[in-house]
């Protein structure tokens, strides 16, 4: 009988994959299922390139992004791995234990964690917000000002990368979900300069295996401007 602590690994893989009956409402979303699902996949695409403009047309002093929606780590510890401080952000307390507790996380005194909802989330200052797939799923009554709240925290020379939406998404009839025009979507990237806005649909299943029409808007989006390197 081994007298090992409990881990999170261990819960999540004991947890079942995700229900379809559940999977496509946020309010009952079953997100262990979910993080489950999408273990051990690489980093979001728009990350990634995001990180690689940073590199290649200059990075600020001790750079600090913040992982909206973090679910499991995996663009947490991409960030982690080149050079940034990270907060990564999650509603469900089992996505901050599993960051905290992944095998390949480097740099652990470089990571914060924070629990709240999109709803009511608190943004500091940062150089980059990735928001991989999250957005959607603010309550659209709230959408607005969560949206203020990243438009304000990205400073001027940061990056916002992430993805939006659009309306005619199979999950646009879902009541709980933030989806937009590609009108609304440009007008909401107003502040920014877009070095990345695709729009793609196609039809395919989500992670639990139902079938569904996706509608999304990849985005890179840099504030015009310079950092201010005294910024908190």
């Amino acid at each position: 009988m081994s007298d090992r602590e409990p881990h999170p690994w261990d819960e999540l893989a004991a947890t079942p994959l995700p229900d379809r009956s559940l999977f496509s409402y946020s309010a009952e979303r079953d997100w262990p299922g979910y993080f489950r699902a999408v273990q051990g996949r690489d980093p979001r695409e728009t990350l990634v390139q995001t990180l690689d403009r940073f590199d290649n047309h200059g990075c600020p002093p001790d750079p600090f992004a913040i992982d909206l929606g973090c679910g499991e780590g995996r663009d947490t510890v991409e960030m982690l791995r080149r050079g940034w401080r990270v907060l990564a952000i999650d509603g469900h307390s089992l996505a901050l234990d599993l960051v905290a507790n992944r095998p390949d996380l480097v740099h652990p005194d470089r990571l914060e964690t924070r629990l709240a909802a999109l709803e009511d989330v608190e943004l500091p200052p940062c150089d980059l917000l990735s928001s991989s797939f999250t957005l959607p799923f603010c309550r659209p009554d709230a959408f607005a000002a969560l949206w203020d709240r990243v438009v304000a925290s990205v400073r001027p020379g940061g990056r916002f990368a992430g993805q939006l939406f659009g309306d005619l998404d199979s999950w646009a009839t879902i009541p709980d979900r933030a989806h937009h025009t590609r009108a609304e979507a440009e007008a909401l990237l107003a502040p920014f300069d877009l070095e990345r806005f695709d729009e793609v649909q196609s039809d395919g299943e989500d992670c639990a295996g139902n079938a569904k029409h996706w509608h999304i808007f990849h985005i890179i989006a840099r504030k015009p401007g310079t950092s201010d390197p005294t910024d908190p």
